[in-house]
């Protein structure tokens, strides 16, 4: 009789360690497959950190390039100025033949356009009379004519000067031209054609968004001397962080930029819009 129970917790015992060598020898397989499927799928690349992200994207110096003078011509010249693949402002002188189908090719194409201002001068010029600001005229005068050119060129963000340099020396010329330009939410940039400019500290005082000019691009047509005068440009961006550069609708400014820009945006020069630099 005593033989029974025996028998049966032998059975108990059995299946107990049957049951534990299934678990074990499943946990085994399981363990097996997972491995195996892992080894099978690629390894994933670590993301960049936000930090890497900043040491990737940190700018060598902002240039900013104005090109003044559209207006004149509708050529290749100006096609090729539209066809640079880059931030370019577009300073646009108003009342020419081309002034206002330029001003709207180059905010199509994706540029920035300001006002290149005729305003008062002490060397005798001629043309954008309709336009052209002197210090002779009334407050009122100059009101008006800023209201009309803005109206002109719609696209215009900003506004800089054409000559001026009797009218940027000029306080109380350049309070009226700030304070519309503040009414109507646009910029200054004060292109110094004279060392008794007055314009970026009038713009300031009204709290318009201004600055200035660090370099002239072209004031020699010699494609070695234009060069010379851009990484002169560059200097000044690596140096203090951005730098304005006034160069002209001309071919061989085209040239040098063609060739120039695709290298330092290489370097990790960052070309801007002139909005983006005001303050």
């Amino acid at each position: 009789m005593s033989s029974a129970p025996n028998k049966n917790n032998r059975n108990k015992n059995i299946i107990i360690i049957l049951m534990l060598t299934i678990l074990v020898v499943g946990s085994v397989m399981i363990g097996l497959y997972l491995k195996k499927k892992k080894l099978k799928t690629p390894v994933e690349e670590k993301p960049t950190t936000e930090i890497e992200k900043e040491v990737e994207v940190i700018s060598a110096g902002k240039i900013a390039i104005i090109i003044d003078d559209f207006g004149y011509r509708n050529d290749a010249v100006s096609d090729g100025f539209l066809k640079l693949n880059t931030k370019l402002t577009f300073a646009v002188i108003p009342g020419h033949e081309y002034s206002r189908i330029t001003s709207k090719k180059a905010k199509m194409k994706g540029f920035e356009v300001m006002v290149h201002m005729p305003m008062g001068t002490n060397i005798p010029s001629i043309g954008e009379d309709e336009y052209r600001l002197k210090s002779s005229m009334t407050s009122l005068e100059i009101e008006q004519r800023v209201e009309k050119v803005l109206q002109h060129l719609p696209e215009a963000v900003g506004m800089n000067n054409h000559q001026g340099s009797s009218a940027t020396a000029n306080k109380r010329v350049m309070n009226v031209i700030g304070t519309v330009l503040k009414q109507n939410g646009k910029y200054f940039l004060d292109s110094r054609t004279t060392k008794y400019t007055q314009a970026e500290t009038v713009m300031r005082s009204l709290h318009v968004p201004t600055g200035r000019r660090h370099v002239f691009l072209d004031n020699d047509s010699d494609e070695d001397l234009i060069r010379i005068q851009f990484q002169e440009l560059v200097d000044k961006a690596r140096k203090q962080g951005f730098a304005v550069g006034i160069g002209h609708a001309k071919q061989h400014t085209l040239n040098v930029l063609q060739r120039e820009i695709p290298k330092l945006e290489k370097e990790h020069f960052e070309f801007v819009y002139v909005s983006e630099v005001m303050n």
